[in-house]
C-alpha cells in the first residue's frame, strides 16, 4: 500500500509523508483521499497531521490539507479520538474556516430567500435543528486540537519536536532519531479509469455516467459522483477529485461538460469542483446560495484568493426551491435533503423521462417520526420527507451508515417494482446485500446508462446550433446567421485513418469537427510538435482565406463526423464580419510557429488545442531592435508578452532576479488585468522576438479560460 524509503519516512501513494514515531504515526500533508492509504495500516489513520508550507496547489486545484475525513475517521471509528493539527497561527486561521464549514456547517443561515414562497413554502426546513440533531459533538474543539509552531519555528507533541527549517523542510526529533521531511507535498493522481474508449465519447441525448459509486472511506473504489448527459452536454454532479483527469484518460472531451451541480460542501463532494473550474472553458455552477457561500468560504480560505477573484472564475446560477431551473433543456427541481450540513438533492424531467437524485440523505420513516416528535421537523417538512416520489422512472439513491445515510436494508425492503428503478451509490460493494432488485452504480464511461427517450422536436437543428455556439470565431454573430448556417452546412463522415485533406491541393471547403479527432502531418519542418484537433475545433480556413493550396495532410485519427461549408458559401456566411480579417491574422501568426512555442513552453504546454487557437487569435509578433524596458517596476503597463526567441531579464530593485527564454511569460497577469503597478522590471535584449498580448485581449481571454489565468498568476508569486 505504501512505499518505505531509507530516509525514515514513507511516501504515501496519493501524496504526503508518513513518519512512525514514539507518539504514533505523524503525517505531513494530506492530499484528498490519503485516508484510503492509511486506514488499513496497523496503527490506523494518524492522529497527528503537519500542514505543509503551501497547502493548496492552485494549478491543480487540489487541497493538500484535506483533513475532514481523517477527523471523521478518528472521531467516529476510533472511539472519539481527537485529531491534532500542527501548523502556523496563520494556517490555523485558514483551516478553522475550512473545517468550520464542513464539520459544523454554516454559522449564519437564512433559507427563506432560497424558497419560492419563503418560509411558508411546503417542506421548508428548520435547518439548524436538523444539523444539531445529527451532530454528535458540540464544538470543533471536541474533535480537533491545533499545535502551533512557536517563534523559533518549533512545535512539540508529547516527546516529539517538529521544526521548520530555513530550507522549508521539516525536522522531526524523536529521542535520538532525527528525520528530515520535504516541506512541499505533491499530489499523485490515483484512480481507475476502467476501460478507455477506442473512439472519443459522443454525448447522448440523455445518459448517466458514474464517476464513482462508493464513499470516502472505501479504499477499493472511487468516491461517488456522476455526470448527467442532456442534449449532448454534460452536467457534473459533485465531481470527485481527479474526475477531470479520469475523463480525459477515458477519451471524453472536457468541452462536453459545461456545468456542475454542487449539492454540499463535504470533501467527498466538492473536492473535484475546483479542478473542473480550472480545466478549460468557463463553467456554470448550480447550487443554493447557502451551499455556494460555504464553498466560497472554504476555497477562499484554502487558496487565499480574494472572493471576487474566485467568483470571476465561473458563472453561478442560484437555484430557487420550488421553481424549475432549466439546465441543458432539462427541467430541474431542487430540495434540501436531510443531512448534517445543508445538502441539496434534485429531480429533473426531460421529454418522457424523470430522474431523482437524493444527494447525501437520511431516508428513514422511523427517523422522520422521531425528529417530528422532538420538534426538529416542522409539519410540512415532515410530510415532504415522508412523501418520497418513488414513482420516478430513474432513482439514484445513496446508502450508507446511519444516521447520516440511508440504511441499505430500508431500500431493500421496498416493493420489487420500486427497487428495480433504484440505482444505489455511496456504498462499498462489500456492503451491498444480495437477494434484492437494487442496482449498484457501476463506475466507468463504458457503463454509461442510456435511458429510452422520445427525441424532442427539432433535435437535428438543435445539435447543429449547439456546435455553432461552441466555435469561438463565430461568437457574436447575429441570430440571423443561425438560419443561414442550417441551410449551408453539410455532414461528412471519415473512417479512422482516412485522409481528409491532401497537402498541396486547392481548398474547397471549411471543416468543423462535430465528433472525433484529426491529426496534421507535413507541416513546415520546424513545426516539430504534433498537432491534433478534437470536437468543436475547425480547420481548412487558411487556404480558403488566402486562396492558397493546403499546407498539411489531415487524417482522421478516429472516426470523424465533420460539418463542412463549401468555399463560396463560407465567404458568404462571414461577409460583413471581421472574421475574414481575423483569420488572415491567425494564419499570419501561425506562420511564426506559435504552436511550437506554446506547446513546448513551461507555462503554456498544458493548454488544449482549443485554448492555443484562442490565444493565437489575439497575439501579435514584434522584434526588439535594441535593448528595451518592456515593463517598468512600480509602473502600470498595457501589454504582456510571450518570448518567441531571445532573452528577457526580470529585475527588482535594480537586481537581476531571473532570465526568461523561449515560451516564457513576461508580466504579472494580475497586475495587467487590474491596472496595477508591476512588482518587477522586464528588459528585453536586442533581437528578442516577442508575442504581444494587450491588456484588453488578456482580460477577455482569461474570462473564458480561468485555469490559464490561475497558472499565469503563479509565475511570479
Amino acid at each position: 500500500m505504501v512505499s518505505s524509503e531509507p530516509n525514515g519516512f514513507t511516501a504515501l501513494p496519493r501524496g504526503g509523508y508518513l513518519v512512525d514515531t514514539s507518539e504514533g504515526y505523524i503525517q505531513f500533508g494530506s492530499p484528498p483521499e490519503t485516508i484510503k492509504d492509511t486506514m488499513g495500516l496497523e496503527k490506523k489513520t494518524p492522529l497527528v497531521f503537519v500542514l505543509p508550507n503551501k497547502f493548496f496547489h492552485v494549478e491543480k486545484g487540489i487541497s493538500i490539507a484535506e483533513l475532514e475525513f481523517p477527523i471523521y475517521f478518528n472521531f467516529f471509528f476510533r472511539g472519539g479520538k481527537k485529531t491534532f493539527i500542527v501548523c502556523s497561527p496563520e494556517q490555523k486561521e485558514q483551516l478553522t474556516i475550512v473545517l468550520g464549514e464542513s464539520l459544523m456547517g454554516p454559522q449564519e443561515l437564512n433559507l427563506s430567500s432560497e424558497f419560492i414562497d419563503g418560509a411558508e413554502s411546503f417542506g421548508f426546513p428548520d435547518i439548524k435543528a436538523e444539523m444539531a440533531y445529527f451532530r454528535s459533538y458540540k464544538s470543533m474543539e471536541e474533535v480537533v486540537e491545533f499545535v502551533l509552531f512557536d517563534d523559533s519555528h518549533k512545535a512539540k507533541f508529547g516527546g516529539i519536536t517538529i521544526e521548520q527549517l530555513p530550507s522549508n523542510e521539516f525536522l522531526v526529533v524523536d529521542g535520538e532519531k532525527k528525520i528530515k521531511i520535504p516541506g512541499e507535498v505533491d499530489f499523485h493522481v490515483k484512480y481507475d479509469i476502467g476501460k478507455r474508449l477506442e473512439e472519443p465519447f459522443q454525448p447522448p441525448l440523455i445518459g448517466i455516467t458514474c464517476l464513482g459509486p462508493s464513499h470516502g472511506f472505501d479504499p477499493t473504489d472511487n468516491t461517488s459522483g456522476f455526470i448527467i448527459w442532456l442534449n449532448g452536454q454534460g452536467i457534473m454532479v459533485d465531481p470527485p477529485v481527479n474526475s477531470t483527469e479520469w475523463l480525459r484518460e477515458s477519451n471524453v472531451n472536457p468541452k462536453f461538460i459545461n456545468s456542475i451541480i454542487l449539492t454540499h460542501c463535504h470533501a467527498d463532494h466538492d473536492a473535484g469542483t475546483f479542478q473542473k473550474i480550472l480545466e478549460e472553458s468557463k463553467i456554470t455552477i448550480y447550487a443554493t446560495a447557502t451551499v455556494m457561500e460555504s464553498f466560497l468560504k472554504k476555497y477562499c480560505s484554502l487558496t487565499k484568493i480574494p472572493r471576487k477573484e474566485i467568483t470571476d472564475l465561473f458563472d453561478f446560477i442560484p437555484v430557487v426551491i420550488g421553481r424549475p431551473t432549466i439546465i441543458n433543456g432539462g427541467e430541474f427541481y431542487f430540495h434540501y435533503a436531510l443531512h448534517s450540513i445543508p445538502s441539496v438533492g434534485f429531480e429533473f424531467f426531460f421529454q418522457d423521462q424523470s430522474f431523482y437524485y437524493t444527494s447525501d440523505h437520511l431516508n428513514d420513516p422511523e427517523a422522520f417520526e422521531d425528529m417530528y416528535k422532538k420538534g426538529v421537523l416542522p409539519e410540512s417538512r415532515y410530510q415532504f420527507l415522508k412523501d418520497f416520489p418513488w414513482d420516478r422512472k430513474i432513482i439514484y439513491h445513496e446508502a450508507g451508515v446511519p444516521p447520516l445515510h440511508t440504511k441499505i436494508s430500508y431500500l431493500a425492503s421496498l416493493p420489487e417494482e420500486v427497487q428495480k428503478r433504484i440505482t444505489v451509490y455511496h456504498i462499498a460493494a462489500k456492503d451491498m446485500p444480495q437477494g434484492n432488485h437494487l442496482t449498484l452504480a457501476k463506475f466507468g464511461i463504458e457503463n454509461t446508462l442510456y435511458p429510452e427517450i422520445t427525441p424532442p422536436k427539432h433535435q437535428e437543428a438543435f445539435q447543429l446550433l449547439e456546435i455553432l455556439s461552441q466555435i469561438d470565431i463565430f461568437s457574436g454573430f447575429p441570430i440571423e446567421k443561425a438560419k443561414e448556417f442550417l441551410q449551408i452546412v453539410k455532414e461528412e463522415r471519415f473512417r479512422r485513418g482516412e485522409q481528409i485533406i491532401k497537402k498541396g491541393t486547392h481548398g474547397d471547403r471549411f471543416f468543423i469537427i462535430a465528433s472525433g479527432n484529426v491529426r496534421f502531418e507535413g507541416l513546415s519542418s520546424d513545426h516539430s510538435a504534433v498537432k491534433r484537433y478534437g470536437t468543436y475545433e475547425y480547420f481548412g480556413e487558411a487556404s480558403l482565406i488566402l486562396d492558397t493550396v493546403r499546407q498539411a495532410d489531415v487524417y482522421a485519427e478516429t472516426d470523424v463526423l465533420a460539418l463542412t461549408i463549401e468555399k463560396t458559401r463560407f465567404f458568404q456566411f462571414i461577409r460583413g464580419s471581421k472574421l475574414h480579417e481575423n483569420l488572415i491574422k491567425l494564419n499570419s501568426i501561425r506562420e511564426t510557429n506559435t504552436w511550437k512555442t506554446l506547446t513546448e513552453s513551461q507555462t503554456f504546454r498544458g493548454l488544449t488545442s482549443y485554448q492555443v487557437t484562442q490565444l493565437e487569435l489575439i497575439l501579435k509578433l514584434e522584434t526588439v531592435k535594441k535593448e528595451a524596458v518592456l515593463i517598468e517596476e512600480n509602473q502600470t503597463f498595457q501589454n504582456a508578452y510571450i518570448v518567441r526567441s531571445g532573452t528577457v531579464v526580470v529585475m527588482q530593485n535594480h537586481k537581476t532576479i531571473r532570465e526568461l527564454g523561449a515560451g516564457d511569460f513576461v508580466g504579472e497577469i494580475y497586475s495587467l488585468t487590474k491596472g496595477l503597478p508591476s512588482h518587477f522590471s522586464f528588459v528585453a535584449w536586442p533581437g528578442t522576438e516577442l508575442y504581444v498580448l494587450s491588456q484588453e485581449d488578456a482580460i477577455q481571454y482569461i474570462k473564458k479560460n480561468p485555469g490559464v489565468y490561475m497558472k499565469l498568476n503563479t509565475v511570479y508569486n
